[in-house]
């Protein structure tokens, strides 16, 4: 099979599972052509999984003639293949304009939520109304992504199978760690693994331990794994308001981090499949997160689940875990039990290969018809 995957601006996990899908398309046979803007074919190396690489000019935000041009090589390249695969909203509204009626099936992933705001707010939902009636499928890392793209008028819709992280093993015992990082040995120890963005709620994370911080029984230290744009802004408001939260930049000793932690929290906006969670139940942490996109999802019964937004909830849950032993084992146990259902590499290539092969045109034979 050919296959063209186009990928837009990324820096992280969507990348990554693009240069996956390759990888697993090109050693199972496939012919796989990827196009993508230089830096994210270099960042990935792309290159070096696919049968091609093409750069492809497009930003992270909409521009007319940029985004033609964009259109009119997507069309050339769509031409010799069997299936377009765009990953993103906005390359997968590209695609779906490059193909038309007479060109290859799209099948379009999206991978995060829309934007929201006045005039971005007004051009993303234009956006989703593109890829939702021109895609023969449309897959979403989350069900909320799912149910939004069939209300708009998605011919068929499924959820994406992203594959967990394979698993790292920490290499130093937990009380190195902790003593590395000074944690007294009556201290709890609160780990997160996110970058400093927007959509990772950190601030809900802070109002938490805002909370927490006069608690005379809690006594609890969170570091924060990550780097990104918000990074004066939390550390400004951590020393302001004293609070027992510490950023540690960006690290690479993820895995003893989270096998050193108490708890492992995640105060997100929203997350698709969220691949830190992933590796903390990979580590048998005991997880505290809010409800929000496909967390739940992912994690099962193997956390606490909080709602979005409500500083005072996650405040008590991380207290749970933090004074109550039960609570912190069973949640380890169950996050032993939950990491070993978590999707794999070739559930992942099966369930991309079910998909094109559900909507790719054979002489004489059409797309398979159905629903979600």
């Amino acid at each position: 099979m050919k296959v063209l995957v186009v990928l837009g601006t990324s820096a992280g996990g969507v990348g990554q599972h693009v240069r996956g899908l390759a990888t697993w398309l090109t050693r199972a046979g496939h012919h796989v052509v990827v196009c993508a803007p230089p830096e994210v074919l270099d960042r990935f190396g792309l290159a070096e999984v696919a049968a091609v690489v093409v750069p492809l000019d497009v930003t992270d935000r909409p521009h007319p003639a940029r985004d033609a041009r964009a259109v009119r090589a997507l069309a050339a390249l769509a031409a010799g293949a069997d299936v377009v695969h765009a990953h993103g909203l906005r390359v997968a509204a590209l695609a779906v304009l490059a193909t038309g009626r007479g060109g290859p099936p799209v099948v379009s992933t999206l991978h995060n939520a829309a934007p929201s705001g006045a005039l971005l707010g007004v051009v993303y939902a234009g956006l989703e109304r593109v890829v939702a009636r021109g895609s023969a499928l449309v897959l979403g890392v989350s069900a909320d992504l799912v149910e939004r793209m069939r209300a708009l008028g998605a011919r068929r819709t499924a959820l994406a199978v992203v594959p967990a992280p394979p698993r790292r093993e920490a290499s130093r015992d937990r009380h190195v760690v902790r003593s590395e990082l000074g944690v007294a040995p009556s201290t709890a120890l609160g780990v997160v693994v996110a970058r400093l963005a927007p959509q990772k709620g950190l601030d809900l994370l802070l109002d938490a331990h805002r909370e927490l911080r006069d608690d005379p029984e809690v006594d609890l230290l969170t570091v924060v794994a990550g780097d990104g744009p918000l990074h004066d802004a939390l550390e400004a408001r951590v020393a302001d308001e004293r609070l027992p939260v510490r950023l540690l930049g960006r690290r690479d000793d993820v895995p003893d981090l989270l096998a050193a932690a108490d708890v492992v929290v995640s105060s997100a906006v929203w997350e698709g499949q969220p691949v830190a969670l992933q590796e903390a139940l990979h580590a048998g942490a005991a997880i505290v997160a809010t409800d929000v996109g496909g967390t739940g999802a992912v994690v099962g019964d193997a956390a606490l689940l909080v709602p979005a937004a409500e500083p005072v909830s996650l405040s008590r849950a991380v207290r749970d875990v933090v004074l109550h032993g039960s609570v912190r084992d069973d949640l380890r146990s169950k996050a032993v039990e939950r990491a070993q259902h978590l999707p794999t590499e070739d559930d992942a290539l099966a369930a991309a290969l079910d998909a094109y092969r559900s909507v790719v045109r054979t002489p004489g034979v059409g797309p398979e018809q159905g629903g979600s």
